[in-house]
């Protein structure tokens, strides 16, 4: 394949990535979608297949879940069938029926303390975050709004070592492109506290100042909005350790909801790519009120 024809592939399923996060809570209409990239349904989600191994359905679906497993627990106020509407479920039996076979209990269980031991049996997976021992009560975040960031990138899936080659190709491409101001940012597609360390999708990305004329790699949006920023250094098993305190106790107590734009890491520090696995980070969870 030609690589126009692959820039252009990536593009497209980024862009139906884009759309599924920013219409997620709505009844998502494949077919205006694919004419608004004048292509086919069928060319849609072949493209959408080939570039995150698994299809667009699929997608919609975990990123619902993920979003109502937030709001079941952020949203005291609402009932689960308030919540299953506004997650983009006509029903409250068919979003019983699939949160049930994703999280392996019922919206009500999980919304009654489920959510702790779903929480704990993810992050026993992790012999670094179950040995980790950082305690992140202290942290306060800061409030901000970020504009929208344009990044290069290379997908990963799972969450886990095997990150670290990817930040080292990266770190090749810097090298050979002789870019030396940048920010390495790591963007969560999924929420590693409530999805499987080995289906969460992980984007190593860099951000420069300068757009490229030409290069081997691809770029996405990291869409602007509010997001709580947290400031706080570590070491390699911390940050799921970090990202299960701030989902399951800062999140539940602080008044705000999550959205479903993907959270992300600025490094200051990488561990990924540090002798030490050390970081030295600004955490960014997306919030509204």
């Amino acid at each position: 394949m030609k690589k126009k024809t692959l820039d252009n592939h990536t593009k497209i399923a980024n862009d139906i990535m884009y759309y599924i996060y920013r219409y997620i809570d709505t009844d998502i209409k494949l077919d205006e979608l694919s004419s608004d990239l004048k292509i086919s349904k069928f060319h849609m989600h072949r493209i959408f297949k080939q570039e995150f191994g698994e299809n667009i359905y699929e997608s919609i679906k975990s990123i619902r879940l993920q979003k109502a497993s937030s709001l079941l627990l952020t949203n005291k106020n609402s009932t689960v069938t308030e919540i299953a509407k506004m997650c983009g479920y006509s029903s409250q039996s068919a979003f019983a029926r699939v949160f049930k076979q994703k999280f392996l209990m019922t919206p009500k269980e999980w919304k009654k303390g489920g959510y702790k031991k779903f929480a704990t049996n993810i992050i026993a997976k992790s012999k670094s975050a179950s040995l980790a021992n950082a305690e992140f009560s202290y942290l306060k975040p800061k409030i901000v709004k970020i504009p929208p960031y344009i990044a290069y990138y290379i997908r990963h899936k799972g969450y886990n070592k095997s990150i670290q080659h990817t930040w080292q190709k990266l770190q090749t491409w810097l090298l050979c492109n002789n870019i030396e101001n940048y920010k390495q940012i790591g963007l969560h597609h999924d929420n590693p506290t409530v999805i499987p360390l080995d289906e969460c999708r992980y984007n190593a990305c860099i951000i420069i100042e300068e757009e490229l004329k030409k290069t081997n790699l691809p770029k996405l949006t990291i869409p602007e909005g509010v997001y709580a920023r947290f400031d706080f250094r570590g070491k390699y098993g911390d940050i799921l350790k970090f990202m299960n305190w701030v989902y399951f106790e800062w999140l539940i107590n602080s008044g705000y909801e999550t959205t479903t734009n993907p959270s992300f890491a600025i490094y200051e520090k990488n561990h990924f790519l540090e002798e030490d696995e050390k970081f030295i980070v600004s955490y960014h969870i997306p919030i509204r009120i």
